[in-house]
């Protein structure tokens, strides 16, 4: 997946003003307790920080 693929289906999921905020704020465990914002910068795959974002959140299935 393509960061720029990734950061479109946070924008349809969390919206535009939110995607982001989310992003820097939410800790998810299965990113060893980062962020996705710090995950991406530790070079985790867009592909493993979106289907960590499924895991902890109600992605509408079209996104997944």
């Amino acid at each position: 997946m393509r960061l720029s693929d990734f950061w479109d289906r946070m924008r349809r999921h969390f919206g535009e003003a939110y995607a982001e905020s989310w992003a820097r704020d939410y800790v998810i465990a299965e990113l060893g307790g980062r962020t996705v914002t710090q995950a991406l910068a530790d070079g985790v795959a867009a592909k493993t920080v979106w289907r960590a974002v499924c895991k902890v959140t109600d992605v509408d299935a079209k996104l997944r």
